[in-house]
């Protein structure tokens, strides 16, 4: 037991297996008075150990903290899949990663998906995405599990774990890889606007099939980068990994226009790599600018004969995509703006689409590895120049930073940061917040947890009504 624990507290990735209400927390400092919302994270906390299944395909869990008037509050409950649902009656895990059914499970079962990657809110509704099924909706500040979303019948399929909010329509745009089946190349595409109507929903193909986390979306067009970290069913079907790093394939990302259809789509070609994660992007005088955090080789997963990547070149760091669209090339600018490690860029959501003139993002100590290593800050202005960087004490992680403004016309960037940090001494999670223009200085806040919240993926702040 004492190794196990030992090994827990090297990494943040184990699950926890409860779930807790605290009603009234701790706080260092104080936190401002006009952070009145929630934050609510998603990330994977299995339910029960499945032999196989990597820890980022599990169950997830939702972290709701409650900041008001100087208080704060914190929530956790599973989302309970139809997945969830089966497994915990059962008493033991039924599937293993991607969907697959271990032997001895039931007959007639179907996987129901984990809803593990983000939470979003939009529309009155708040969704718990993961990129293989449909939105789950959740009951706000209980986190009741209501059920799949699919406005009223007018989506079907896989729906990203990244749909773009438009800041001035108002309008979610969204896509869903594998939309013709499990490892097939056909993606959809659609948007449902302000008031929560489906406007548009239709699929297409793409080069090959790929695992496209993410997609790009400007004021007047949207990307879908197609990268060679492929989908095979004949490999899936003979043991050999589903997914994995064919560079030889190349780099695919097609631009199309938002009020056009996918037959206009144009392709452009760049060299092989892996975003997981866009940054922003915008049109600057007939080119779209796409700041991305890329990996040279795809992480985490090998190539098709079962070899790893190269882990030197498995590590994210922010990048400049150009597109010409003059129509004088067809391939794209790859511009590597900082050579330090990073992932989970965020920038202040009001500039969607548009230039803007700050991010941030975690960043990793120089040396270590990628996953499971990110212990800082950066915040960048427009051009991917260092603004600040706040690194924390030596084993401690941090997750992705959201930021909240400070009023609704707030200059941009005029806000705080929060982030979830583990504390590997005291194997126990704080909400950090932060001055977003001066990261440097430290957390002005810090919300106390008596546990810990495990490393996850992606969350948003709902401000209160």
């Amino acid at each position: 037991m004492l190794q196990d624990a030992t090994a827990e507290r090297r990494n943040n990735i184990a699950p926890i297996p409860f779930e807790a209400d605290a009603p009234f927390l701790n706080i260092v400092g104080e936190l401002p008075r006009e952070l009145n919302g929630t934050l609510y994270r998603n990330g994977p906390n299995p339910q029960f150990s499945s032999p196989g299944a990597h820890w980022f395909v599990g169950d997830g869990m939702l972290h709701a903290f409650h900041l008001e008037e100087g208080r704060a509050s914190y929530r956790n409950r599973w989302v309970r899949t139809p997945k969830w649902l089966a497994e915990h009656d059962a008493g033991r895990a039924l599937f293993g990663g991607f969907g697959r059914k271990l032997p001895d499970a039931p007959p007639g079962l179907t996987d129901g998906g984990v809803a593990n990657t983000n939470i979003v809110f939009h529309a009155g509704r708040l969704l718990a995405l993961e990129e293989g099924h449909l939105p789950t909706e959740i009951e706000p500040g209980t986190l009741a599990t209501r059920g799949y979303c699919n406005y009223q019948g007018r989506i079907a399929g896989p729906f990203t774990a990244h749909p773009k909010i438009d800041p001035v329509t108002g309008e979610l745009v969204f896509f869903g890889y594998n939309a013709a089946g499990p490892l097939t190349s056909a993606l959809s595409y659609g948007s449902v606007d302000a008031t929560g109507k489906v406007t548009r929903f239709e699929r297409f193909e793409t080069p090959y099939a790929s695992m496209v986390h993410d997609f790009i979306v400007t004021e007047n067009h949207v990307l879908f980068p197609i990268l060679p970290l492929t989908g095979s069913m004949e490999r899936a079907m003979s043991g050999k990994p589903p997914y994995a790093w064919e560079p030889e394939k190349g780099a695919y990302v097609g631009v199309m226009k938002r009020n056009g259809t996918a037959k206009d789509i144009v392709w452009f070609r760049g060299e092989s790599c892996y975003v997981f994660h866009i940054m922003n992007a915008w049109e600057d005088r007939g080119r779209i600018v796409a700041d991305v955090m890329q990996f040279e080789e795809a992480p985490l997963f090998p190539h098709p004969d079962g070899r790893p990547t190269d882990p030197e070149k498995s590590r994210a760091r922010h990048c400049r995509w150009a597109f010409d669209l003059s129509g004088n090339t067809d391939h794209f600018q790859q511009t590597y703006l900082d050579d330090l490690t990073g992932e989970f860029p965020r920038i202040d959501d009001r500039r969607a689409g548009l230039k803007s003139r700050h991010g941030w993002y975690a960043c990793a100590n120089p040396k270590a590895p990628m996953f499971g290593a990110l212990s800082g800050i950066v915040h960048v202005d427009g051009t991917g120049k260092r603004l600040g960087q706040y690194l924390l004490p030596s084993g401690d992680t941090i997750s992705e930073p959201v930021f909240v403004e400070r009023s609704k016309d707030a200059a941009e960037g005029d806000g705080w940061l929060l982030a979830v940090v583990w504390r590997a001494r005291e194997n126990r999670s704080d909400l950090a917040v932060f001055n977003a223009t001066d990261i440097e200085a430290g957390p002005a806040a810090l919300v106390q947890l008596g546990h810990r919240v495990p490393d996850g993926f992606h969350g948003n702040w709902v401000g209160a009504p």
